[in-house]
Formats: C-alpha cells, sequence, structure tokens
C-alpha cells in the first residue's frame, strides 16, 4: 500500500542495461530485446513483488480471496465447535458427509453405496488418485522435472504391496515438498537489476531457448512457466491426503467405520475360501448393486483388455506394439489366468503396469529430442521421429517449419492414452485384490464343474 503513494516513483530508481556485444552472449542480436534486460528500464522492487498497480483492488484480489477464505474457513470451524459445546455434542470420528454411513453400509443398496464412497472415496482409491496426478504432472510438463517425478513413481510402484508403499510416502511427500520450493525459487530467479544474466547465455554455451524450456531453468527470456507448479501443488495436496490416509488405517475407530485397507492374500485360493469369504455373494444379481458389481468384477477384465488394444493402435511407434503383444497374450489366456492364485494374477499383471509406466518415462525422456533438438531431428534423424513418434506436445517451444520430407507425428504424440491405459490396469488391479473378485473365480470354476460333467 506505501509503494502505491505518489511520492514513490520507480523511474527515479530504475536501472538500464546496456546491450552486450556479439562476443559476450550466445543470444542473436534481434532477439535481445525480449530479455527483460534490455527491454525496458528495470525496476528493483519488482524482485520481491512490489510495483505500481491501477486499479489498486487488481493488484491486492489474490490477497483478499485468500484472507476470506481463510476467514470463512475459520468462522466454520468456530461455529461448530460453539454449536457442539452448547448441545453437549461431541465431534464425529471421521470428517464425513454422512455420518451414519459405514462400511456395514458399502453392500446395502445403490443409494447408500454410493454414499459411502462419498464419504470414503479417498480412503479406499486415494492411493491410485495420486498415482494417476503423478501421470497428469508428467503429462503436462514432459521435461526434466517430470522426468523426477516418473523416477519416483517407479520406485513407488516397485513396492508394489500398500504396506511397503506406506513405509516410503513420508518420503515421497519430502521430495514433492522440496521440488516445489526449489522450481519457486527457480521461478523468482536472480534479480535484473545487476544487469548480469545467466551462464546458459554466454558466449559459447551450447543452450538453445528450447533446451533452456525443457530444463526449466531461469531465464530472462525463456521465463519458467509458473503454471507447473500447480500441477505439482495438486500432487502434493493428494500426496498429503493419503499419507493421512496411511496413518488413519492404524485406527481402530476409523476402521470400523470405514473399514480396512489390508489386502488379501495373494496364495488364496477362490474355490475353498468362497464360503468363508466376508463380502456378500453377488453373482445371482439380488439387485440392482449387485448388477453393477457383475458388470464390474466380471466384464470389467475385457474391457480393460479392449482399452490396451486401443492404446496400442490409435498411433504408430515401437512403443505400441508391447501393448499389442500384451494384449493378444490376455485375450488368448485370459480365461485361464483368471483361474490361477492372486499372486500368479498380478505377477503379469505388475509386468504390463510396469511396461506402461516405462513407455510413459521414455515418452518423457525422448521429449529433450522432441522439443529441444527437433531441427536437428528433422534434418537428420526422420527415421527416429517415425519410429517414436516425436513430436513435442507442450506448448510454447519453438517448432521448426512443416518439412514435407519429414512430416511430424503430432497427432500420435503425448501420453493421453498411456494415462487413461495405467488408470484402468490400476482399476482392474484393484479387482484383483478385492474379496468380491474371489466369488467370480468360484463361479467360473463351477461352471467349468458342471460344463464337464
Amino acid at each position: 500500500m506505501l509503494y502505491q503513494l505518489q511520492t514513490i516513483k520507480p523511474e527515479n530508481f530504475s536501472v538500464n542495461c546496456s546491450l552486450p556485444n556479439e562476443n559476450q552472449t550466445n543470444i542473436p542480436i534481434h532477439q535481445l530485446n525480449k530479455s527483460q534486460l534490455y527491454s525496458a528500464p528495470i525496476d528493483p522492487t519488482e524482485w520481491v513483488g512490489l510495483r505500481k498497480s491501477s486499479p489498486l483492488l487488481v493488484y491486492l484480489r489474490n490477497n483478499l480471496l485468500m484472507l476470506a477464505i481463510l476467514a470463512f474457513e475459520v468462522t466454520i470451524y468456530r461455529h461448530q465447535e460453539y454449536y457442539r459445546g452448547r448441545n453437549n455434542l461431541t465431534a464425529p470420528v471421521s470428517k464425513t458427509i454422512f455420518h451414519d454411513i459405514t462400511r456395514l453400509h458399502l453392500d446395502d443398496g445403490l443409494i447408500n453405496c454410493a454414499k459411502y464412497f462419498i464419504n470414503y472415496f479417498f480412503y479406499k482409491f486415494g492411493l491410485e488418485t495420486c498415482f494417476l496426478m503423478s501421470v497428469n504432472v508428467i503429462g503436462q510438463r514432459m521435461d526434466f522435472y517430470a522426468m523426477i517425478h516418473a523416477c519416483w513413481l517407479i520406485a513407488v510402484l516397485y513396492r508394489r504391496r500398500r504396506k511397503a508403499i506406506a513405509e516410503i510416502w513420508p518420503k515421497y511427500c519430502c521430495f514433492l515438498a522440496c521440488i516445489i520450493t526449489f522450481q519457486y525459487f527457480i521461478c523468482i530467479g536472480i534479480p535484473a537489476a545487476p544487469c548480469r544474466d545467466y551462464p546458459w547465455r554466454f558466449k559459447g554455451a551450447s543452450f538453445n531457448d528450447n533446451i533452456i524450456k525443457w530444463l526449466y531453468f531461469p531465464d530472462f527470456i525463456v521465463r519458467p512457466n509458473p503454471v507447473f507448479l500447480v500441477y505439482d501443488f495438486m500432487l502434493l495436496l493428494c500426496a498429503s491426503l493419503q499419507r493421512q490416509i496411511f496413518e488413519d488405517e492404524n485406527k481402530a475407530a476409523v476402521r470400523i467405520m470405514a473399514g480396512d485397507n489390508v489386502e488379501i492374500c495373494m496364495n488364496l485360493d477362490a474355490a475353498s475360501f468362497s464360503q468363508h469369504n466376508p463380502v456378500p455373494d453377488f453373482i445371482h444379481c439380488r439387485s440392482y448393486l449387485d448388477m453393477s458389481k457383475v458388470i464390474i468384477f466380471s466384464y470389467l477384465f475385457w474391457f480393460v483388455l479392449t482399452i490396451i488394444f486401443i492404446t496400442g493402435t490409435t498411433r504408430i511407434s515401437i512403443f505400441c506394439m508391447g501393448y499389442l503383444v500384451a494384449c493378444f497374450y490376455f485375450l488368448l489366456f485370459g480365461g485361464d489366468l483368471l483361474l490361477k492364485p492372486i499372486k500368479s494374477i498380478l505377477r503379469y499383471w505388475d509386468w504390463l503396469i510396469a511396461y506402461n509406466i516405462f513407455v510413459i518415462t521414455m515418452k518423457n525422456i525422448l521429449s529433450i529430442g522432441a522439443c529441444g533438438y527437433i531441427e536437428k531431428l528433422v534434418q537428420n534423424s526422420c527415421w527416429l521421429i517415425q519410429a517414436f513418434s516425436l513430436a513435442c506436445t507442450v506448448k510454447g517451444y519453438k517448432m521448426p517449419d512443416d518439412d514435407s520430407s519429414c512430416k511430424l507425428p503430432s497427432g500420435e504424440a503425448g501420453i493421453i492414452w498411456d494415462s487413461i491405459c495405467f488408470a484402468f490396469l490400476l482399476l482392474q488391479r484393484r479387482v484383483f485384490m478385492s474379496y468380491y473378485f474371489l466369488h467370480v473365480v468360484a463361479d467360473i470354476k463351477a461352471s467349468q464343474i458342471l460344463a464337464s460333467r
């Protein structure tokens, strides 16, 4: 507010940087006017967040909005606390919308099932949501930090078991918090007032605008995109909630209300275990909820194979071949595979998930060529572009003009279908790890026995 006074004039302490010589920078002369150093006088106070603004409300609207949200939150919590104290009420164990809905109501009709998932969806599927958010960050960024996210995703998925993932999860949350903070400082960069450019802009440095953008380096011409931090923050938010879920799973009161998230034994035999199954049998469709369960637990597997086939045929590249091989293998042996122990089913399915993550990671790694060195690849290695469907899918990169001798496969690049496939693979894995699936296996075995007679 004080900085908006008329007595403070930024032009009195602004700095004008002189243009460098050709032997001092690798920036072409015609691009120097795009640099923050040379495009206009530099106000040193802008680096700390101060600038003249008219009207002032536009300058302060985000701060006022944040203050209003915090005040609204405090008002709601204080009102609830006062109401409970006046009526001698206790706070609910879990912060849910429908307090009378528990795990016992999950199999009691479609309405109660919907209420249960409104209350505890993230409790049941929060881990898979975090994995999908991580893939979303990779697809939105496709840069150096996306590659780091992909490596962490591989490290977490390598644990396989939920209990093992919970042990490494605090480290993953710490990584997300640190990398967001580090990238925030990168977006701020060094002050422009000293008129000193970054080392990758010095003469002899082999960095172009696309490489600087892919590496997410601070720069006065190609500024780091701060919107990427929003995707990282959403991932951190989901990961923090999931960390709380891992802690709540060990509380008896939460397990009574929401049920447990303990994975079933991988060596169970469905036929012998079906009579001891803790969940009700839904095969004979006594209600609309049972019909929904039959569709999900009996036919989702074949629908996921269709998604895998579409993922492999919508693009033409070497990576798509793996999807087609996996699809045809499961189509050929899928019926017998479902009758094997859960441990054997998950071994094959986890290999398919691993290949899916490998494709996503490799596309991210190859994006340095598709976004940073695409001009050289078009001139010298067009076969590489066509073989791996190399094309930059993130806006803001400088792409070469269309060349009839080497067309960029822009429509076949990206990881959209890989992400969709990953989501359904995770969903089907949860189906395999569910007690409901054991009823399906027992029914298939019973049908085979009756057919053999």
